[in-house]
């Protein structure tokens, strides 16, 4: 059976920018992301090896936003390719980072950038 699980509102201080402030300085931004896998039968009787461990997931979105790029492109795509390399029962991942009051030269509560990167 498949089914998705998500990590949504995900907040980090980050320092991804094109900007030597947005990098020194960093800024808020939020990750959703959403996986599609494989869920076995034994997660329906309430055994976590049957299905994805959302700690984990949390985790390696936390390793990989810590390093600093200045594009969201980037991050978003490393954190869709690492979910599909650690996680065997990954089919998809989604993901979605947004930056908030970006400069942009005028008001905007956050810019947003997702991707999603399917198994081949």
């Amino acid at each position: 059976m498949t089914g998705k699980i998500s990590l949504e509102g995900l907040e980090f201080h980050a320092y991804h920018g094109i900007y030597p402030q947005e990098r020194s300085s960093g800024n808020k931004f939020e990750v959703d992301v959403t996986v599609e896998t494989k869920i076995q039968e034994s997660a329906f009787q309430d055994d976590l090896r049957g299905t994805l461990n959302y700690e984990d997931l949390y985790a390696l979105v936390k390793g990989e936003m810590e390093k600093p790029s200045k594009l969201l492109e980037t991050v978003a795509h490393s954190i869709a390719e690492k979910i599909l390399l650690h996680f065997a029962s990954a089919q998809q991942a989604e993901v979605k980072i947004a930056k908030f009051n970006p400069p942009i030269g005028g008001v905007c509560k956050k810019a947003s950038v997702a991707v999603a990167k399917r198994r081949m």
